[in-house]
């Protein structure tokens, strides 16, 4: 009797926790404002697996800093040093940025071509190297990227490699590979390794982008990790297809102030930056008006977000996005399609098979969505396509972003707008490049497909 009272109590007991832990999330969801979609998919997945989906709440369903932890917020109006006629939202992509200063760009479609200047800016580097990363994989390719960088730092260059701990899992357990580059007196950084920091270390809230500065004067960016999926000296087949570009100019100092808020985060060292001034005479003037816009939890807001739908309702002519992963907001979806019954041609290039199985589930009903409005989806048949760009009428939008939920909300981004008629000229044509490899085929009609794709759609904004 005794026993059978104790389990009565266990088990009343459990419950009654689990529905209090319920509530004390849905609390928390109100108090943060949680859009209503989020909400519905956590609650969603509360019915399902209540103990399991409250836990996985408080370890992924956070998306900015919290005060105790807080790591030092970027200033789009900093960065940019410009007013508010000039910010991101009134300036370059709605044709008022005409006073941004032009600079020295550069587009990188081959790989073979990136990793020349890659390990060329590495070599002529004289002052500082900074290099941030979401993968780093140990092959042949960062093989000679690390000599390469234990050679600048023998010649009293400054090294610091920073690198996210869950995108490089591999690199982070197994760091032998970089004894030799630490014992030159190069710095190798993990962005909230997974083992440490544990109130402080948010695990759904990685560093993806993709930053390579060489002595502020310089940066390389784009959709490139450190791996040889994206570089290599020679043609391979197997490779992704992706995108990196070179910017010489005032902007990189933009560059340089996220790597820098990134690198104190991660090891509490404070770098010195160049003034702009000083960036303003290594460089000589180009062709190409550019803006520099991170996103992520060190941000106030979501402006590149807002920013992106802003660019959308603005567009006359057309917009052609290029992403990996196709997994948007209502807002965003809807947005496409009342472009393109306002005459807009939206065109969507993205793979007909990533290297996530569950986002090409995910993005389904919202691509059957577009296309039951008009839009027709091109499905990329070549090697993985991992680039991330939006052309618009008379700017784009490149970078490290893609058109999902994570890198919009979640992912510490840096998106870069571009304005020049020769570097749109050129994004064109890799994106006809694209469309010829592409083919646009009709989702399937089965019931329970759609019943499936539909499902998925409540628990995007999780993936």
């Amino acid at each position: 009797m005794l026993q059978e009272l104790t389990s009565f109590f266990l088990y009343h007991s459990f419950v009654i926790a689990g529905e209090l832990l319920i509530v004390i999330t849905v609390f928390h969801m109100i108090y943060q404002r949680r859009n209503p979609a989020n909400m519905i998919s956590w609650l969603l997945l509360m019915l399902l697996v209540p103990y399991v989906a409250v836990f996985l709440y408080f370890i992924f369903g956070s998306r900015k800093r919290k005060p105790k932890y807080k790591k030092e917020n970027v200033s789009l109006q900093t960065l940019a040093e410009t007013n508010t006629e000039k910010s991101l939202l009134n300036g370059l992509l709605v044709g008022q940025g005409d006073d941004l200063p032009e600079q020295q760009f550069s587009l990188f479609t081959d790989a073979a071509e990136a990793n020349s200047a890659l390990l060329e800016s590495i070599s002529g580097a004289q002052q500082t190297i900074c290099l941030s990363t979401y993968v780093f994989k140990f092959d042949d390719v960062t093989e000679e990227v690390l000599r390469r960088l234990i050679e600048r730092a023998n010649a009293g260059v400054e090294v610091r490699l920073l690198i996210d701990s869950l995108g490089s899992l591999d690199a982070y357990f197994f760091q032998r590979g970089f004894r030799a580059l630490r014992a030159a007196g190069g710095h190798v950084a993990f962005f909230m390794p997974v083992l440490k920091m544990p109130f402080r270390n948010y695990i759904n809230l990685r560093n993806h982008r993709k930053i390579f500065l060489f002595d502020h004067c310089r940066v390389l960016s784009g959709g490139m990790n450190l791996s040889r999926e994206y570089f290599g000296p020679e043609a391979d087949p197997n490779r992704w297809q992706d995108m990196l570009f070179q910017v010489e100019g005032e902007s990189v100092r933009a560059y340089s102030k996220i790597f820098a808020s990134d690198w104190r985060y991660a090891t509490r060292e404070k770098l010195d930056l160049p003034e702009r001034e000083t960036i303003k005479t290594l460089c000589s003037r180009g062709d190409t008006r550019v803006q520099v816009a991170p996103s992520g939890p060190d941000l106030k807001g979501d402006v590149l977000y807002e920013s992106l739908l802003n660019a959308i309702y603005s567009a006359q002519r057309r917009i052609w996005i290029v992403t990996p992963y196709f997994v948007p907001d209502e807002a965003l979806s809807r947005a496409l399609m009342i472009a393109h019954n306002c005459g807009v041609d939206i065109k969507l290039i993205t793979p007909k098979n990533s290297n996530h199985r569950v986002a090409d589930l995910a993005r389904s009903s919202f691509m059957r969505e577009l296309e039951e409005h008009g839009i027709a989806v091109h499905l990329y048949e070549g090697t993985m396509l991992h680039a991330k760009a939006v052309l618009f009428d008379e700017a784009a939008m490149l970078g490290s972003v893609n058109l999902d939920n994570r890198s919009l909300f979640l992912n510490y981004e840096v998106a870069t707008f571009v304005a020049s008629e020769r570097v749109l000229d050129e994004i064109e044509t890799w994106m006809q490049g694209l469309l010829a490899e592409s083919v646009s085929e009709p989702r399937s009609k089965s019931r329970v497909r759609r019943v499936t794709e539909n499902f998925m759609r409540i628990l995007a904004p999780q993936l």
